[in-house]
């Protein structure tokens, strides 16, 4: 072979070589677009650089920046400190002034979820023309909101229900235009919630008068509400919760839910028990229940058979959830349901 042609054939070799070898751009290894990592786990952050001769690397999360290098290594972060949900990962690369960016999506989710079934422990009557749409025990009675469905002749309403025999003893029903959503205790006042006007009430917990209302902030619906000994908790439907001043009914911050396999949505009416959320799952005889600091879904109440009367497809859902703090007693109800039950919580 010709000595200037096998040199040629050697120098392409090589070039071939090198940029086989070389990133051609520059990109994540890992996490790779479309990771799911684990609530608490350390991620590990890898690039593959076109050009390893850099001035800087800028690594953030949702904007936010996370680490600042010169060199090309590996960056550890810990999921905990961007919480659940959707992640935009980037990472700015300088070069003699000039920038390259890099993008990965990732998701964050928590820990599998503990399974619960159930236990009936007491059957008590519940009024039949009651949509409950909030549930609460309190002072040895239960006090509930109800909404009015299309196509019936309810009217949504406030209630104080004895227990045991399931009697309306107090009940103030409200303006047609209003449908009456979730409702919880403050106090010596009862906050409601409307599901699309846009406003809640306060209320006399003792007379039933109206006593003022609040706007809706970024929450345009009322679902569920409770309250925390600090905030009002209130869901809209979607894995959101949002949290209230309890005075003013102002928004202050929100929270989104997620469970091992993604975003838990349609939130319904909620109860605040030992330090989480319980919350019904809308058209599901399911109720979550959620950390209301990171917003993970630790356990989850399979009630699927509890109740059986005149169910239809959509219709009759499981809705209302009360807790007696002196008796540690777990009360649930759903919409139109002849019976209230007592439970109790069963590992699997």
């Amino acid at each position: 072979m010709n000595k200037g042609l096998l040199s040629v054939f050697s120098l392409f070799l090589l070039l071939s070589v090198i940029g086989c070898s070389t990133p051609s751009k520059l990109e994540f290894v890992s996490p790779a677009s479309g990771h799911r990592a684990l609530y608490g786990e350390t991620l590990k952050i890898t690039l593959s650089f076109p050009n390893t001769a850099l001035d800087s690397v800028v690594y953030a999360m949702d904007g936010n920046v996370i680490e600042r290098r010169q060199d090309t290594s590996s960056v550890t972060v810990d999921t905990k400190l961007f919480g659940l949900g959707d992640r935009s990962l980037t990472a700015k690369v300088y070069i003699g002034g000039k920038e390259d960016i890099a993008y990965s999506k990732i998701l964050i989710l928590p820990e599998s979820a503990k399974n619960y079934g159930f236990e009936v422990v007491q059957t008590y009557p519940h009024a039949t023309d009651a949509f409950t749409q909030g549930l609460q025990f309190a002072d040895g009675v239960l006090y509930e909101s109800t909404g009015n469905p299309s196509g019936t002749d309810l009217r949504s309403s406030l209630r104080k229900v004895e227990l045991t025999t399931g009697k309306v003893l107090q009940k103030e029903e409200i303006d047609e235009s209003y449908f009456g959503e979730g409702m919880t205790i403050v106090g010596d006042k009862i906050v409601f919630l409307t599901w699309q006007s846009n406003v809640g009430f306060f209320y006399d917990k003792e007379t039933f008068q109206k006593l003022g209302s609040f706007p809706y902030g970024n929450s345009r619906q009322g679902w569920g509400l409770t309250y925390d000994g600090q905030r009002l908790i209130k869901s809209d439907g979607s894995n959101r919760l949002y949290f209230l001043d309890a005075k003013t009914g102002k928004e202050q911050d929100v929270i989104s839910v997620y469970d091992e396999n993604g975003a838990v949505d349609q939130l319904n009416e909620l109860e605040y028990i030992d330090g989480k959320v319980y919350a019904n799952v809308y058209q599901k005889d399911i109720i979550v229940i959620i950390n209301p600091q990171s917003g993970a879904v630790e356990g989850r109440i399979n009630l699927v058979g509890l109740y059986t009367e005149n169910r239809q497809p959509y219709d009759n859902e499981l809705n209302g959830i009360a807790y007696d703090t002196i008796g540690k007693r777990l009360f649930v109800t759903g919409k139109l349901w002849s019976k209230l039950f007592e439970i109790k919580m069963v590992a699997r």
